[in-house]
């Protein structure tokens, strides 16, 4: 358990003659008070106010700020039920580890997303090129490689390379893919 923090009795004893001090200076006040003067009422008004200040910051210092270290009420109620606190702790591991693993999944989807969409939106509009290099740059993504610049760079940035149905399609049918023919309806007549 962590050790509780020590209260600096120097420190007290410097705000509690502060309060005083306050104290005195409206007493000083209160006896002179003249009712008719405008400035009687502002400066005892002021002296109040550094009275509340005074005591505010010996409350402040008086007051560890964390008496206990907190405990989180799921682990209350395990011990309350009879379990063994350190099975919450191996299901809280585990429920973070899960989270972790979630989002470390979601950050490379993004990351493989953003390079698709860069290395189709570089060939699709070349004019924005730098922009997207740029962005990508800034996202932590390397700048897509498009066109004859390097086929093998194109691999090793992470940009996908296209699919073998999208090139069938793209160059048309090859020469072993047969010609469908239409073949006569066979006649029904005498």
């Amino acid at each position: 358990m962590a050790p509780l923090a020590e209260v600096d009795h120097d420190n007290i004893e410097r705000k509690l003659k502060d309060v005083v001090q306050e104290l005195y200076q409206i007493m000083v006040q209160v006896s002179t008070y003249d009712a008719m003067g405008r400035s009687s009422k502002e400066v005892l008004s002021s002296e109040i106010k550094n009275l509340s200040q005074a005591l505010q910051a010996l409350h402040t210092a008086a007051s560890p700020p964390n008496q206990l270290p907190s405990v989180p009420p799921e682990l209350l109620d395990y011990v309350e039920n009879g379990r063994n606190p350190d099975i919450y702790t191996r299901e809280f591991v585990e429920a973070v580890r899960r989270g972790n693993q979630l989002l470390k999944g979601k950050l490379h989807a993004f990351g493989s997303f953003r390079d698709v969409l860069a290395a189709e939106m570089a060939a699709a509009m070349p004019e924005l090129r730098q922009d997207v290099d740029r962005v990508c740059e800034a996202t932590g993504g390397k700048p897509p490689v498009t066109g004859g610049e390097g086929a093998a760079e194109a691999g090793a940035s992470g940009v996908a390379p296209p699919r073998a149905q999208d090139a069938a399609a793209a160059t048309g049918p090859g020469p072993s893919a047969p010609t469908p023919t239409p073949t006569p309806a066979p006649s029904s007549g005498a």
